[in-house]
């Protein structure tokens, strides 16, 4: 399985979103690492067809995305950036109502719902409405909708933003173990979710990729006189190194 990106280019009027970005994804988590404005969210707004890209492919499986359509889309679970989720519907119901979208019916409908649910430790709260859902059982909910399908390629936009270290840890704790025989793409400004997580780490700034390695090996490529944050050189540094302003 592959998904592979070649030049690909998005600008919006005179700002460059993404600039010529080649990289060629294969199942494994990879963290995205940039600041607010960087791209993070273009480049997966571009992969899940959501906009269009000004230059360049992106293909899975040696196959345009635009080409495979919906046969493309049934292969991917994106977990968006914003809380979108109706209030007055209970747990079940949105998943069981996002899973419809997807095209899913009768046994087989029932039976991710349950699967979701269950992944994402939601089911004993599964018939009370999300309204009165905390913030990291709104992000588990999110990610329950995104599993449907059974997707090939799941896409996470800052999974953990705004919740507390215990939630943090617990959806970091959810993604890992989705990660078999999955491409996850987890963008974030939160080093420590990539940090404990990622095999590849992709840096970008200002919508152009930087570099892309292994946590360690970009630990390993500053400078010897740099001094560490906490003591001890991390990917809290290699952030600062290579995208703080």
């Amino acid at each position: 399985m592959e998904l592979k990106l070649e030049h690909v280019t998005k600008r919006y009027g005179a700002n460059t979103a993404l600039d010529d970005l080649t990289i060629t994804f294969t199942p494994g988590i990879y963290g995205i690492l940039g600041a607010n404005g960087a791209g993070k969210s273009t480049l997966m707004n571009l992969i899940t067809d959501n906009v269009k890209r000004d230059g360049g492919s992106i293909t899975f499986d040696g196959t345009d995305i635009l080409e495979l359509g919906d046969a493309f889309r049934a292969q991917l679970g994106y977990m968006p950036q914003q809380q979108g989720i109706y209030e007055q519907m209970t747990a079940e119901s949105f998943v069981s109502y996002v899973g419809r979208l997807k095209g899913l019916r009768g046994k087989a409908l029932r039976r991710q719902v349950d699967e979701a649910l269950a992944l994402t430790n939601l089911s004993d709260v599964r018939h009370k409405k999300t309204g009165g859902f905390s913030g990291g059982m709104k992000q588990r909910l999110l990610l329950a909708q995104a599993l449907l399908g059974q997707p090939r390629v799941l896409l996470l936009d800052e999974p953990t933003a705004g919740l507390d270290p215990r939630e943090r840890v617990r959806i970091r704790d959810y993604i890992k173990a989705l990660a078999q025989d999955r491409i996850v793409l987890l963008a974030t400004h939160i080093v420590s979710d990539i940090e404990s997580i990622a095999g590849q780490v992709l840096l970008i700034r200002k919508g152009r990729l930087l570099r892309v390695d292994t946590p360690q090996a970009l630990i390993d490529s500053l400078p010897a006189d740099w001094k560490p944050v906490m003591g001890v050189k991390s990917l809290e540094d290699v952030y600062l190194y290579f995208l703080g302003d």
